[in-house]
């Protein structure tokens, strides 16, 4: 398959790959591109494509054929397609056969999308070497791919014209960063027993490509297995249960002398005259077990947050994660108060419940016939206030930092910039008709001061 041209027909090499001694090294090929995930889940390669879907199973196999054709064959160096060129090339047309020495001399990266034109073309910045970006011409991909989607593919240059191979796959964030992290580390490593150094990328990369499909699988399985991702939990190690505790004011008690009280107890910190931070003591918190991930929120300096406490008209709403913290808080506001605040209600809800609710309420009302422009403004004006307010509030993602503060920092300023391009990916990815796929995240960048860095 070519993502160059339909005339890029590789049936032939395919078909030659079945002889002697081409069908071994094809066959070493996929046991070095699955079996490693094999290996460490337990799984056969049947198993592993009921998991994630057994459409993956032909790309993943054209990742394992393109590595073959840039290999040498031991102990004399023969490569596949040179030997095909050589015995069965009077049979392929020149532009065939310059696509076939095109992957023969290709390397496996991964890169970042942007500048997409749908159907036609799309720049691609490599994560794992500095050279400069390219354009490259392509058809069918840039129809799913959106701007700051992260691909492992082949760059691949054909008389002067460069696209991408039929070998591609899609990773996560997290996938990407793990991918990152582990080519840095085997770079770092003194030079290899194969005859190549390490620090040299472009060797590097040559003989990793089996590296790219065994993450990319790892990644994909660990997201598609029940219990594959982690049960959050919170900094305390508890179950993360949304607690929202609803005080009624007192009759003739109000609400300056309340946040009169609040102000002076402790570890309530003033965010503004009616919102407050609940501090926590810098306790030794309590390990998640394993399986389990802890979500942490903390203020800039590290102290960790137990709650938030708002004075809203005449109720005091405070908002916990946990059973738990729920029960602490009761008795605390109780001691803090007294009778300044009768008896609390108190609002529930799972994870699971939260993320439906918020989904649920982001569905406008289908009984209400609001035209696409009116409702594209209302959103826009909607995500534009909360990311104004983003902006100065610490993000768990960036350390509990606020991107403002962040930015302003020579360190910072590619975590940032990483950071906004998770947020208009996402957007991206809502789908053609949404109104938050038509967003423009732009004055984010220039706020930020950090434009030169949206690639």
């Amino acid at each position: 398959m070519s993502r160059l041209k339909s005339a890029h027909d590789l049936s032939g090499l395919m078909k030659f790959a079945g002889r002697e001694p081409w069908d071994e090294a094809m066959d070493e090929m996929l046991s070095a591109h699955l079996g490693p995930t094999c290996e460490a889940t337990g799984l056969d390669p049947d198993a592993v494509f009921e998991v994630i879907g057994d459409h993956w199973e032909g790309p993943l196999w054209g990742c394992a054929f393109e590595d073959l054709l840039t290999q040498g064959l031991e102990p004399d160096g023969r490569n596949l397609v040179e030997d095909y060129l050589k015995r069965r090339g009077w049979n392929e047309k020149a532009p065939n056969k310059a696509y076939m020495r095109a992957l023969r001399d290709s390397t496996m990266s991964l890169y970042e999308v942007s500048e997409v034109v749908p159907g036609e073309a799309m720049t691609l910045r490599d994560l794992l070497r500095d050279i400069a970006p390219v354009t490259v011409r392509e058809h069918s991909a840039t129809r799913t791919l959106v701007n700051w989607d992260k691909i492992a593919a082949r760059v691949v240059n054909v008389s002067g014209r460069l696209g991408i191979s039929g070998a591609l796959l899609p990773f996560s964030p997290e996938g990407a960063a793990r991918l990152i992290d582990t080519f840095a580390r085997l770079a770092e490593e003194p030079p290899h027993a194969a005859g190549f150094d390490p620090s040299d990328r472009d060797a590097l990369l040559h003989a990793s490509a089996p590296m790219f499909t065994n993450i990319w699988l790892l990644d994909c399985l660990g997201k598609a297995m029940p219990g594959g991702e982690p049960e959050l939990v919170n900094a305390d190690g508890d179950d993360l249960v949304f607690h929202r505790i609803l005080f009624p004011l007192a009759k003739g008690v109000i609400g300056r002398s309340v946040s009169r009280r609040l102000n002076a107890a402790e570890w309530l910190s003033p965010a503004s005259e009616t919102f407050w931070n609940w501090l926590a003591p810098p306790e030794k918190a309590r390990k998640p077990v394993k399986g389990k991930q802890a979500l942490v929120t903390s203020m800039d300096d590290g102290t960790p947050v137990f709650a938030n406490v708002e004075l809203a008209g005449r109720k005091l709403i405070v908002e916990v994660n946990s059973a738990e913290r729920a029960k602490r808080a009761i008795e605390q506001m109780g001691a803090w108060l007294g009778d300044s605040v009768g008896a609390p209600l108190t609002e529930i809800r799972t994870l699971s419940q939260a993320m439906a609710d918020d989904a649920a309420r982001a569905e406008p009302d289908e009984g209400l016939e609001i035209p696409q422009g009116e409702m594209e403004r209302f959103i826009h004006d909607m995500m534009t206030r909360e990311y104004a307010r983003t902006l100065d509030e610490a993000v768990p993602a960036l350390g509990d930092k606020t991107p403002r503060a962040l930015s302003r920092i020579k360190a910072g300023r590619t975590k940032v910039a990483d950071w906004l391009k998770y947020l208009e990916n996402g957007a991206a990815k809502a789908g053609a008709g949404d109104p938050m796929a038509s967003y423009d995240f732009t004055w984010m960048w220039n706020e930020l001061g950090l434009g030169d860095l949206r690639h």
